[in-house]
C-alpha cells in the first residue's frame, strides 16, 4: 500500500515539475516573440523613413545630377540629423545610432546616457526590461568619430541582441557575415569585421590587453598596441589590415569560456 501511494506521489511530482518547466518555456517563447515585436516595429519606422529618403535623393538627381548645391550641409555648418531618426529621437533622445548585420537578428538601435548601466536594463522606451538595449558608454563619440568605438549588449539565449555573436567563433559564419553597417544619427557607415577573439572582462589574462579601454590614437604606437593585439588574438585569418588614421567598430558581449569571459568583434570602416 504505501508503495502505491509513494507511486502516487512521484507521479503528481513528475507532473507538477513537467508544468512547471512548461510554463517556463511558454514564457520565455512569448518574451521572446514580444521582444521581437517591439524591435522590428522600432525597425519599420526607420526602414519607412529610410526609403522615402531614397526617393528623394534619385528626385534630386534625376532633376539636376550636376549642380554643386552649394546650400546644402557645408563642413562648417551643424549636420541634421537624418529624417529616418528624427521620429525616434523625438521618442528617446538616447538615440546615438543603428546598427545591422545582413542576415542576422542585429537590426537595433544603438544608445547612450550619462548613467553606462541604464540601457543594461532598460528598453528603448526606458522601461525596465531584460533585453536591455545596444548602447555605447558615455565616453565613445561616434560622430567625431575617434579611433574606435565599443557597443555592447546582453547574450541573450534566445539569440536576440548580441546573443549571436558567439556564432563568429565560426568560420563559416564569419564568411558569410563579414559586413557590418552602422549609422550614425547624421551618416551612414559600412564596416568590414577584420578581428574576432575571446577575451575577458579583466583584461587578456597573458598580456593584460584590455579593449574596451581603447578609443582614441593619438600616435601610431598607440594604434600598434592596440592593432597588433587584435589581430595577434584574432580566430580567423580574415586578411583585412589596417593602417594609422583608420577609425573602427567593436562590439562586446558576454561570453561562457571562462569566468566574465567576452565575445569580441572588430571592425574597420570601409567606403561604400
Amino acid at each position: 500500500m504505501k508503495s502505491r501511494y509513494l507511486l502516487t506521489y512521484l507521479r503528481r511530482f513528475v507532473l507538477c515539475v513537467f508544468i512547471v518547466c512548461l510554463i517556463g518555456l511558454f514564457r520565455e517563447r512569448y518574451q521572446t516573440m514580444q521582444h521581437k515585436k517591439y524591435m522590428d516595429n522600432l525597425s519599420s519606422k526607420v526602414k519607412a523613413e529610410k526609403a522615402e529618403e531614397d526617393t528623394e535623393v534619385i528626385d534630386i538627381e534625376a532633376a539636376d545630377n550636376t549642380a554643386e548645391m552649394e546650400e546644402r550641409n557645408t563642413d562648417t555648418q551643424e549636420q541634421p540629423i537624418m529624417d529616418r531618426f528624427a521620429a525616434l529621437c523625438a521618442q528617446n533622445n538616447d538615440l546615438t545610432g543603428w546598427i545591422s548585420i545582413p542576415d542576422t537578428v542585429i537590426d537595433y538601435p544603438v544608445m547612450q546616457c550619462a548613467d553606462n548601466e541604464f540601457y543594461l536594463h532598460h528598453d528603448f522606451d526606458k522601461r525596465e526590461d531584460r533585453y536591455g538595449c545596444l548602447y555605447v558608454k558615455d565616453i565613445a563619440d561616434v560622430n567625431t568619430p575617434g579611433t574606435n568605438f565599443v557597443i555592447y549588449g546582453h547574450n541573450m539565449k534566445d539569440g536576440t541582441m548580441f546573443g549571436m555573436l558567439d556564432q563568429y567563433l565560426e568560420q563559416s559564419f564569419y564568411e558569410k557575415h563579414r559586413q557590418i553597417f552602422f549609422d550614425t544619427l547624421y551618416e551612414e557607415r559600412k564596416y568590414e569585421i577584420m578581428s574576432v577573439f575571446l577575451s575577458n572582462a579583466n583584461g587578456d589574462k597573458e598580456t593584460g590587453f584590455k579593449y574596451y579601454q581603447f578609443y582614441q590614437a593619438d600616435t601610431e604606437e598607440e594604434f600598434a598596441y592596440f592593432y597588433d593585439h587584435i589581430m595577434d588574438k584574432s580566430l580567423h585569418d580574415t586578411g583585412v589590415t589596417a593602417e594609422f588614421g583608420d577609425t573602427f567598430l567593436t562590439l562586446s558581449t558576454c561570453a561562457y569560456h571562462e569566468e566574465d569571459g567576452r565575445i569580441v568583434v572588430v571592425a574597420k570602416r570601409v567606403e561604400e
